[in-house]
């Protein structure tokens, strides 16, 4: 094969990949809390004396956009949404995470607990406890939990120092490479949820120019296949 094939096939396979990174994000678009992501293609040049250089696209790297969802009313008592730069904290089998997914529930032990049962943590770092009996549950702006009419505690907003590396684990929670700080200009809107921040429009137009493209590929690999193969049986003729 000869560089033009090597260097096509590094296309496609980026391709590849960036089609199922737009098609996980499509299927997400009505997830809470989700946050789209994208592929940046980077390219690598190697040269050789006398030779041409050889460049060769690759996808390897993922970046995910950070903008904030549309927020819409639900009215539950334990759904909450941020406003503004912050994310709340949960605690997992892997440790602390991030999440702007802010559908809650109690659980048995009245453990405020996301959809996956991890229990959701205060400004300390401590689970958030409502009691089972409350008939009336309060958060404030600043995230102040009160439960008829009693103050229980604070409901943690954080956000990564400055220039600290986020990283994806599972659909929306994300795990922080370095030091968390509580945010403190962000607001706890209680009986809202952050919707996705997907736009399924692009999305959708996006993944059909990658096809076109990745057809393209195809189209010249097959072409090119078809040239290698008639100057073998030339040369085996002659």
């Amino acid at each position: 094969m000869g560089d033009t094939g090597y260097t096509t096939l590094s296309r496609q396979s980026g391709l590849m990949r960036e089609m199922r990174v737009v098609a996980n994000n499509i299927a997400n678009s009505a997830t809470t809390g989700y946050r789209a992501e994208g592929v940046i293609f980077s390219e690598f040049i190697q040269s050789a004396p006398g030779q041409e250089s050889l460049s060769m696209g690759r996808a390897n790297i993922r970046n995910t956009s950070m903008a904030q969802g549309a927020l819409a009313q639900s009215g539950g008592d334990l759904d909450l949404a941020i406003e503004g730069d912050g994310y709340f904290m949960v605690e997992t089998p892997m440790g602390e995470r991030l999440t702007r997914s802010g559908a809650f529930s109690t659980n048995a032990e009245g453990d405020l607990v996301t959809m996956d049962g991890y229990r959701v943590l205060d400004a300390g770092r401590a689970p958030v406890f409502i009691p089972g009996d409350a008939k009336s549950v309060k958060f404030g702006a600043d995230g102040t939990l009160s439960a008829d009419g009693r103050a229980l505690g604070q409901i943690g907003v954080f956000k990564p120092e400055e220039n600290y590396q986020m990283i994806r684990e599972d659909g929306v929670m994300f795990r922080v490479d370095g030091e968390i700080e509580v945010a403190g200009e962000a607001r706890v809107l209680q009986g809202f949820l952050e919707g996705s921040n997907v736009n399924a429009i692009s999305q959708l137009a996006r993944m059909v120019e990658i096809q076109r493209a990745y057809e393209m590929g195809q189209s010249f690999l097959q072409s090119e296949d078809e040239r290698v193969r008639n100057a073998i049986k030339n040369l085996i003729k002659s």
